[in-house]
């Protein structure tokens, strides 16, 4: 019995050996399975080192690093928000008529440092905590554009120019009130992804761990952001390498095809609101109006914010929002820039 046993397994697996044959081009799959990786190493190896291919990586690691810590602090917020801050502090801050929610939770950004990353998780949070769409949508965009960081950023960048500030902070707060109210008109909530009672969404539950809840919503925001934020920065890296420097020269010329370029290179270099001012003031070809588009246009629609967006809200809430506050941040910067520059 037992060397039946023992010499049954052994047989078939000597029979199965035996049944299997070769590859009819083994050979050729040996060599290629020795040889292809080695190739592909050296020629990767080697391209890392073109020029082309520095300049996407610098590009891509430094909006993702200039990114990522507003990211950490918008998650540890929107975190911090869901676990220590009762609902009702909202519904007492906020007017319970939502068209007059939304210029408070606009104006509620020019007290509120933050950038364009970490608003996106706050936005969130405050939804999941009973705040009006409209009210949050118009916070998402006036915090990262018209706070004391960047308001301050944006006079050192035009010394001498304080109608640049002035035109930039009102801008800012017009557009981000339309686009609430905008919401309130033709804003439906199926555009929303719905929201799952996942952690970090549903506010504190009686009898757990604050504390336990934070880190767990924190965790959950963070990596979850954290990936659309890469993609984000790998799609600017993109642009700007693909892009030759001397389309800049073709558009400069004129003031409305400016204006529209500017609005689309913010969209795609995706640079932070704090640093945004210092790009447009060396972009001294163009006129004043299209460097204040730029700096309208970026910190409320760009490549890694369309990406945040798309994973927090859903993609068909992104592509309706983003494409809506693009043409109404070039109105209103067009129009306002006009009057006031």
């Amino acid at each position: 019995m037992a060397g039946g046993v023992a010499g049954g397994p052994a047989d078939g697996t000597a029979g199965a050996f035996a049944g299997r044959r070769l590859p009819r081009h083994w050979p050729l799959l040996l060599l290629g399975a020795a040889v292809v990786p080695g190739v592909l190493l050296v020629v990767v190896g080697r391209s890392l080192d073109e020029p082309a291919v520095q300049a996407w990586r610098t590009v891509c690691l430094a909006v993702t690093v200039q990114a990522l810590p507003f990211l950490l602090l918008g998650t540890a917020l929107s975190g911090a928000i869901n676990a220590f801050v009762p609902a009702r502090v909202f519904q007492r801050m906020l007017p319970k008529r939502p068209a007059l929610a939304v210029p408070v939770a606009g104006a509620a950004g020019v007290v509120l440092p933050g950038c364009e990353c970490a608003s996106v998780p706050v936005a969130n949070s405050l939804i999941g905590r009973g705040v009006t769409p409209a009210a949050a949508f118009a916070f998402l965009l006036s915090a990262p554009a018209v706070n004391p960081v960047v308001l301050t950023a944006t006079a050192v960048a035009f010394p001498g120019r304080p109608e640049m500030v002035l035109a930039r902070l009102v801008t800012s707060l017009v557009t981000a009130a339309a686009m609430g109210w905008l919401w309130l008109w033709l804003g439906r909530e199926e555009w929303l992804r719905p929201r799952s009672r996942t952690v970090g969404q549903a506010g504190h539950v009686p009898g757990h761990s604050r504390f336990r809840e934070f880190r767990q919503g924190f965790q959950h925001d963070f990596l979850h952001a954290g990936g659309f934020l890469v993609v984000g920065a790998m799609a600017a890296a993109t642009f700007n390498v693909a892009v030759p420097r001397s389309v800049l020269d073709t558009f400069a010329g004129s003031p409305w095809l400016s204006v529209l370029f500017l609005a689309a290179l913010a969209i795609v270099l995706a640079v932070c609101s704090e640093a945004d001012a210092f790009v447009a003031a060396s972009l001294s070809g163009f006129s004043p109006v299209a460097r204040l588009t730029f700096m309208v246009v970026g910190p409320m629609v760009d490549l890694k914010l369309i990406a945040l967006q798309a994973g927090t809200f859903g993609r068909a809430f992104a592509v309706r929002f983003s494409a809506a506050t693009a043409v109404v941040a070039v109105v209103c910067s067009a129009v306002i820039g006009g009057v006031l520059l």
